[in-house]
């Protein structure tokens, strides 16, 4: 099992970067792919971005690319999300979440773990 806990939200302007990061509890962090997802109220919970277990491999949904930059420290046991020109749309609860396996994915019904999330807030 792995639990994990983010931080680094927080309130924004518009065209803004925040760092997040996401904490993993245990000494196999390096077994886990890991992802975040966001959730706008009323909206469903959409994924943002993944990255393999050496944080060789990365997937970044199309609305983040060249914007967003996951990447993690297994000597550290942290996964981040680095956001850069942060857009008032963006406004979420930001959840990190593991799985275990190889393969990136973008659902969130394959990730077995996650945090508790992390509000953005976007100001426009």
């Amino acid at each position: 099992q792995v639990q994990l806990v983010e931080s680094g939200g927080g309130l924004v302007q518009s065209g803004g970067s925040l760092r997040l990061s996401c904490a993993a509890s245990g000494r196999t962090f390096n077994n886990y792919v890991m992802a975040w997802f966001r959730q706008a109220p009323w909206k469903e919970r959409e994924f943002v971005a993944a990255i393999g277990r050496s944080g060789v491999s990365t997937l970044h949904a199309d609305s983040v690319k060249g914007r967003f930059t996951i990447s993690r420290d297994n000597a550290k046991n942290i996964v981040y999300l680095q956001m850069n020109s942060l857009e008032p749309e963006e406004t979420a609860v930001y959840y990190c979440a593991a799985k275990n396996g190889l393969g990136l994915s973008l659902l969130s019904g394959i990730y077995n773990y996650w945090g508790q999330g992390t509000q953005v807030t976007v100001s426009s």
